[in-house]
């Protein structure tokens, strides 16, 4: 099994010239924003030459590449396991294409990936009305309820995810996914321009280290919590998620069908539970 392997490093943040409005008039400084560029993600077996197929565009942050292809595809059921995936590296010079190259045994729905997925850093796979189809190639999961985590643990959670937000620090434009552990250790931060691209690039992480399902952990969304942050969540069993920013109708639905806990409008004192109380300790009933 071969460690993925993206061979062009592009950088996250860059700088830029701009007139500020000030108080003893206009003047001009330097200000550094979040880096916005498209990645193209190809798929194709080990075995074979060529291009690969083009299945996903994504404005992305550039940075954990391999991550953010390997979490996509996980998500989509594309792939289900390490042993799926021979290697990840980069194509062209751009650095701006990734191919995603797998194992013989993997069985590819051809005609599926005829979709021609394409999403956008804004809102992601848009288009979908309902949980029938957008679940329609990975079923709904159920999460058992195992680990329980104490109401209070919450609160101090959004402190340390805006803590672990290096470019969020240096450029306010990034959306952020935080992974903790039941007694709200924070274990991991991903950041982008795209909240369902950090998400991917969290699960893509732990999903190359062989570390999936997540039953063991629970997830902060730095912004809302929508549908298809939710169906991530489920595909990689997540048991507790919780957002700062409102949930979804579609994303409560989900979050119900799959015995997901779902915690939104997080604050250190205060938060909603929308979704399987049962899992909180000493505040839900």
């Amino acid at each position: 099994m071969r460690a993925p392997e993206v061979q062009k490093t592009k950088a996250a943040t860059r700088s830029v010239e701009l007139i500020s409005l000030l108080q003893s008039g206009y003047g001009r400084r330097t200000d550094t924003v979040a880096v916005e560029e498209p990645l193209e993600i190809r798929l194709a077996r080990a075995d074979e030459t060529g291009p690969g197929r083009a299945i996903s565009i994504t404005m992305r942050t550039p940075g954990h590449d391999a991550e953010l292809a390997a979490g996509f595809l996980y998500g989509e059921n594309i792939i289900s396991g390490r042993d799926d995936v021979a290697i990840v590296r980069s194509c062209g010079p751009s650095g701006n294409v990734l191919r995603v190259e797998v194992k013989p045994h993997v069985a590819l729905d051809l005609a599926r990936l005829e979709r021609n997925f394409y999403t956008s850093s804004s809102c992601g796979v848009c288009g979908k009305a309902s949980i029938d189809a957008v679940m329609s190639g990975a079923p709904v999961r159920q999460i058992p309820v195992e680990g329980r985590v104490e109401a209070s643990v919450l609160g101090g959670l959004p402190r340390q995810l805006r803590a672990g937000q290096a470019v969020f620090a240096s450029t306010g434009g990034l959306h952020a996914v935080g992974l903790f552990d039941l007694s709200g250790e924070l274990l991991a931060v991903h950041e982008d321009v795209g909240r369902h691209n950090a998400f991917d690039k969290l699960i893509g992480a732990r999903f190359l280290a062989a570390a999936l399902p997540l039953n063991d952990s629970l997830v902060l969304l730095s912004g809302r919590a929508s549908f298809e942050l939710i169906q991530k969540a489920m595909m990689a069993g997540v048991p507790l998620v919780a957002a700062i920013g409102a949930p979804s109708s579609l994303a409560i639905e989900l979050a119900e069908a799959a015995g997901m806990t779902l915690v939104a409008f997080l604050r250190e004192n205060t938060f909603n539970v929308y979704t399987h109380p049962e899992r909180l300790l000493g505040g839900a009933e």
